[in-house]
């Protein structure tokens, strides 16, 4: 472990993120706010931190496998921190130094889950800094900082394997890891752009527009209302949110290939995608059946069941009405839906669909293998076969899944006064990075103890870096390599 050249990466990263905190600063003078000092002492603060370690760091040797795992955790540790000053300091916003993490580092993992109420009122530099937030947790910095850090004589693509969510990670979209960088970027930018303007379009106003398009795009679901997609009553809002949703619950990798190829036909031919419109469109024909025979839970059951089946499954966390008061059935779908998430290499959560699809044809497997028991029965994505080992470590994953996920349940439950589907939503919520849960943290998290915020937080680390990443980090092996 190159213990000097971790300390100067991490460093770099914080440096480039003080940068960002220049635009709100920006936002608040448009608008004549008193917040510039609280964004400008930030960027003070994170940019001398930044430029301190990386002065530390010495060499320029090509990083390890195992080194880009810890720079990952410490930059979303060190961003959730530093990104937590900017709350703190605010006066429009009484915070405790717990909250101020807890909204940092919810809208860096793009998990949405809140402290914050009353935003309507808050000053607009403020809001559209937890935008931003969501918008480069989602894949914005780490793809900057994949397309410089070559620049700088020290290798990326350890950083790209370790953040890179989903089963495969080894899969280069171009010849070299900058180019790929760069290329998932643009595709980043240019989805936030055409999301931005479409809204606009509809109705929203310009601040609005690039406030949402940044955690739609993200699929983080933060607003800058209160009532979050509900204030504007717009179907149309709404159907534009639900087009963008799914288009960022689909592998990046995908988009530049369509895109690369100019054949959208790509999209149709992809198992993952096929498999998840499925899950999308069964989830979204089940609660809307459900509302329907419940009149009384909505107003407009259609509509309301394709906005929050789409929102919910892929993990954005947009809401336009309390779907927690909606009959049982509806809501513990739309919890379970969450945990499948969206595709390998999306900006969703959960545990992701192709892992899902592997998971049941592994099951469909083992069920053939008891009809015959010297049958060969290989698993396939389409015409390829799938590796052992790929099988092998998804059902590895799930493995940790569950048993993180009863765990954290558990100690919820043993450490704070919640009930057991307020500690089972608030976990899955925050596993999976969705936000919205149901029960006691079905409007927000703002009544939970510190202790119960802090047990979240790592929760939602676990979700965003997709458990191993993280968990590595705590096994004496990795330390004595």
């Amino acid at each position: 472990m190159h213990l000097p050249i971790i300390l100067r990466v991490t460093g770099i990263l914080l440096t480039l993120f003080s940068l960002a905190l220049l635009l709100p600063a920006a936002v608040a003078l448009i608008y004549d706010e008193d917040t510039i000092p609280t964004f400008t002492i930030a960027f003070g603060i994170t940019l001398a931190c930044g430029i301190v370690m990386s002065l530390i760091g010495s060499g320029k040797k090509e990083l390890r496998s195992g080194d880009g795992f810890l720079i990952t955790v410490l930059f979303y540790l060190g961003l959730g921190f530093f990104g937590a000053i900017p709350f703190y300091l605010a006066d429009s916003i009484e915070v405790s130094i717990t909250d101020a993490a807890f909204e940092s580092l919810s809208a860096l993992t793009t998990t949405g889950a809140t402290v914050i109420t009353g935003l309507d009122e808050l000053p607009k530099s403020i809001l559209f800094y937890r935008q931003l937030l969501q918008w480069l947790g989602g894949m914005g910095i780490i793809v900057l900082a994949v397309a410089i850090l070559p620049m700088l004589g020290i290798g990326g693509m350890q950083l790209y394997r370790a953040e890179s969510p989903g089963p495969v990670k080894d899969a280069k979209l171009t010849p070299r890891i900058t180019q790929t960088a760069k290329a998932l970027w643009y595709l980043y930018l240019g989805l936030t752009i055409s999301c931005g303007l479409a809204y606009w379009a509809a109705g929203m106003d310009p601040f609005d527009a690039i406030c949402h398009s940044f955690s739609t795009v993200a699929i983080g679901g933060f607003s800058t209302h209160d009532a979050s997609i509900g204030f504007f009553a717009s179907p149309t809002i709404e159907a534009i949110a639900i087009v963008f949703m799914i288009i960022s619950g689909i592998n990046f990798g995908l988009h530049f290939l369509v895109w690369n190829r100019r054949d959208p036909l790509q999209y149709l031919r992809d198992v993952e995608v096929r498999f998840y419109i499925f899950v999308l469109s069964s989830v979204t024909a089940i609660v809307c059946w459900v509302l329907i025979q419940h009149p009384e839970a909505s107003d407009s059951p259609l509509r309301d069941g394709i906005f929050h089946a789409v929102s919910i499954a892929t993990t954005t966390g947009f809401t336009t009405s309390d779907f927690s008061q909606w009959p049982s059935a509806a809501p513990i779908l739309l919890m379970f839906a969450a945990c499948a998430g969206g595709c390998a290499g999306s900006t969703a959560g959960g545990i992701k669909i192709i892992r899902v699809l592997l998971i049941f044809l592994q099951g469909s497997r083992e069920i053939k293998r008891l009809i015959h028991p010297n049958g060969v029965f290989p698993i396939k994505l389409g015409p390829k076969r799938v590796p052992d080992r790929v099988i092998e470590a998804v059902w590895g994953f799930c493995s940790a899944y569950l048993i993180i996920f009863l765990t954290m349940v558990c100690a919820l439950m043993l450490i704070s006064d919640l009930d057991f589907v307020s500690a089972f939503s608030a976990v899955a919520a925050c596993l999976n990075n969705l936000g919205p849960g149901l029960g006691d943290v079905a409007l927000n998290y703002q009544g939970l103890q510190d202790d119960v915020k802090w047990l979240l937080m790592f929760t939602m680390l676990l979700g965003r870096l997709e458990i191993f990443t993280l968990v590595v980090l705590l096994t004496p092996a990795y330390w004595r390599r």
